[in-house]
């Protein structure tokens, strides 16, 4: 990709911003798949094409190794089974919530890893990012509204996924320095796979129809392009200028729902978003500049 007189930074927000465009336009494919396929069926054939791309970047990039230690193996097997429970509740709360709703509540992944390693590993947060904190999990209320008709099983499912993406990344950020990043996510993928399969054998497969087709075929393609950007970003541009551009795979979301499913979320659930977007980039640029400081910060990622 050429963007000749771009800076480095303005070069990282574009693939951030091309990354989130991907993951979202990936997620509308099997959203509006519905209910034609089961999601096992889905997550078997997306799981096979993105497995099989992703381990020839590792090759590309001499990252497909296994020579970890024992440790380290066990944190990506953390991480496989955190990826794995992600994968199910998010997908599975995304065919039966509003799109932006969904992706909206996993904009709370900065706050719930700078939380989760203040409570489990005792990392110091200042008042600052308790505050951010506290401001976000109450954006999170109004856009899940407990106790209103609006709430129902499918935003618990949403919420499971957030927890199960921080431990995702937190388990990543306890590994090595010297694991090879594109080897974990190989590993990530090939769980999902794994687990997709075994569950598909207690499933009837649905024939493929040339609609259903394309959008199996686009939900692959995407996620393939999601990751590819998101690996070429880390190569460019500094973290805290580029991380906040992760926010606009929320704006894409609010975009493609209103477009294909007629969606608009209500007053109060776009209040809760930007309060949400407002504490996460306060949170990313906060800890970017603790991190330069020489400061403990968590350290976020999006594979």
């Amino acid at each position: 990709m050429r963007m000749t007189g771009w800076s480095d930074n303005m070069k990282g927000a574009a693939l951030m911003v091309g990354s989130m465009a991907c993951f979202g336009f990936g997620d509308a494919c099997i959203k509006a798949l519905g209910g034609a396929m089961p999601l096992s069926q889905v997550l078997t054939i997306r799981g096979l094409a993105a497995s099989f791309f992703i381990a020839l970047l590792a090759r590309h990039f001499r990252q497909l190794r296994f020579d970890m230690a024992r440790r380290d193996w066990g944190l990506i097997a953390l991480r496989a089974g955190s990826e794995v429970g992600a994968a199910y509740f998010f997908l599975t709360a995304l065919l039966n919530m509003p799109f932006a709703n969904v992706t909206a509540l996993l904009q709370m992944l900065p706050l719930t890893v700078t939380l989760a390693s203040a409570v489990v590993f005792a990392e110091p947060v200042g008042w600052k990012r308790w505050s951010a904190i506290v401001i976000g999990f109450m954006g999170m209320l109004l856009i899940v509204r407990p106790g209103t008709s609006g709430f129902d099983a499918w935003s618990l499912y949403a919420l499971v996924a957030v927890a199960c993406v921080t431990v995702r990344d937190m388990s990543t950020r306890r590994m090595g320095k010297g694991v090879p990043s594109l080897m974990v996510t190989l590993m990530s993928s090939l769980a999902v796979l794994g687990f997709a399969v075994l569950w598909s054998l207690g499933q009837e497969w649905q024939p493929l129809t040339a609609t259903n087709g394309a959008l199996l075929a686009g939900a692959s393609l995407f996620i393939v392009g999601g990751y590819s950007l998101s690996v070429f970003v880390m190569r460019v541009g500094e973290v805290s200028f580029v991380a906040p551009f992760r926010y606009t795979g929320l704006l894409w979301a609010l975009l493609l729902g209103l477009v294909f499913f007629g969606e608009w979320p209500a007053v109060p659930t776009l209040i809760g978003a930007a309060i949400i977007m407002g504490t996460g980039i306060f949170t990313l640029l906060r800890e970017a500049r603790l991190r330069r400081r020489g400061q403990p910060a968590p350290n976020i990622r999006r594979t």
